[in-house]
């Protein structure tokens, strides 16, 4: 499992209960680091217990678990562990009762957005409630076909409206994932929202455009 984002985890549920063997949890956006421009990445790996003795050891601190002879993917054992004490702070300030609210919160505001959008454009991956987790992806392949504006247009187009593009193209082709997690407030949600909005309402005038064209002779 890719647990590089938690947000939709993290006091309500964990990737063992799941029944995933491996998961791969990033301190990044979940635990306060920040992601992108190249690192730094960190976060540990955790395996059942039936791999834990294929884990990679390290020869200055030994780890229980892995066999002694398993060599170590890292020379620092602990990794980049000048940022470990902001993940730490993070998780000491906000506390059991502050992560859960993290948690709740970032799957509030996908699930605002989502229902915002979903009059305007296909919302992808919803449960049998309708809801989506902690993402709202975004179906940009029918516009494309009706008008020929990809993902990447609309993308550029957001930052003539301040925004940096959501996650395009991931995990389907042709689609905006859209991530707010727990730290955008509503006011900065709704300017979001009325962008999409706008940006959409211009699709449909290159549609009709496009229609006309068709309908000519």
């Amino acid at each position: 499992m890719d647990g590089a984002n938690l947000n939709a985890q993290v006091g309500v549920s964990n990737p063992a209960e799941i029944g995933a063997d491996v998961s791969h949890v990033n301190l990044h956006k979940t635990f306060c680091i920040p992601h992108g421009g190249g690192g730094p990445g960190m976060g540990p790996i955790g395996v059942q217990k039936h791999l834990a003795p294929y884990l990679a050891n390290h020869s200055v601190v030994g780890i229980q678990g892995p066999e002694e002879n398993n060599s170590a993917v890292s020379a620092a054992p602990w990794g980049s562990c000048g940022i470990l004490p902001i993940s730490w702070m993070y998780i000491a300030m906000m506390g059991g009762s502050g992560l859960l609210k993290a948690t709740h919160v970032a799957i509030l505001n996908a699930n605002y957005i989502a229902v915002k959008l979903a009059p305007h454009y296909p919302v992808l991956y919803t449960g049998s409630s309708g809801m989506v987790a902690h993402e709202c992806i975004i179906d940009m392949r029918p516009l494309k076909q009706a008008s020929g504006i990809s993902e990447e247009d609309i993308a550029k187009r957001l930052m003539d409206f301040g925004f940096h593009a959501p996650t395009m193209s991931f995990p389907v082709a042709g689609t905006l994932m859209i991530e707010p997690t727990e730290s955008e407030s509503k006011e900065e949600l709704d300017r979001f929202v009325d962008a999409m909005i706008q940006i959409r309402l211009e699709i449909a005038q290159v549609e009709a455009g496009e229609m006309k064209r068709k309908i000519a002779p």
